[in-house]
């Protein structure tokens, strides 16, 4: 399996393309903006796009999906708790004083345990509310690697003072669904560095 992981837009968060060469196949995580980036990636991994995978939804995330899915075919999948916040992308344009992405309701609603990803490398669907109330992470046990969007930071957690956060509820989803994974699983988190559940658990001051 190739992983590239990138940041993309204003907010640099970061975009993860996972493929599979063997099968021609690959999904692509928070596509948030610079869709023609990651399209010239899939086309260099001569891949076709299977899934497009939201960890929730916040502009930076998913802001590029719709495009994607336009230019690729692929269905977005997205936890059904968020659709108060893709409904309210003007406001959420209007923080940050740019133009407002078009975006439409998801094909398929991820819930907990759902398996998603590629045929050879599957993902099971954490639901992690907190940061938000549809906010997912998805595990894919395998390769010891987790995608947790914006609950799990190197050295930190998602914040929860925009509308829908909840302090409780993200301590909560890490403690019950993230700390308990093998200590060496890789997280890829939504913004900056990747870091393990490992080094979290002995230095993230949040979860002490």
């Amino acid at each position: 399996m190739v992983i590239e992981t990138f940041p993309v837009g204003l907010l640099q968060c970061n975009c993860t393309i996972l493929a599979d060469s063997a099968r021609g196949e690959a999904i692509v995580i928070d596509p948030g903006d610079e869709i023609e980036r990651i399209v010239q990636s899939l086309t260099r991994l001569n891949v076709t796009l299977k899934q497009i995978i939201v960890t929730h939804a916040h502009i930076d995330h998913v802001g590029g999906a719709l495009k994607l899915k336009r230019l690729t075919g692929a269905p977005i999948l997205m936890h059904d708790a968020d659709l108060p916040l893709l409904r309210s992308m003007d406001v959420q344009a209007g923080w940050l004083g740019v133009q407002t992405p078009e975006t439409a309701p998801p094909d398929e609603a991820l819930r907990e345990s759902m398996i998603v990803g590629l045929t050879d490398f599957p993902a099971a669907v954490l639901h992690t509310p907190g940061h938000t109330p549809g906010s997912v992470c998805l595990h894919f046990a395998g390769e010891r690697i987790l995608v947790a969007g914006d609950t799990l930071f190197a050295g930190s957690i998602g914040r929860t003072d925009l509308p829908g956060g909840d302090g409780h509820r993200i301590l909560e989803s890490i403690h019950s669904k993230l700390l308990h994974l093998p200590e060496e699983t890789r997280v890829i988190a939504g913004h900056g560095p990747a870091t393990t559940i490992g080094n979290e658990k002995l230095h993230n001051p949040f979860l002490r």
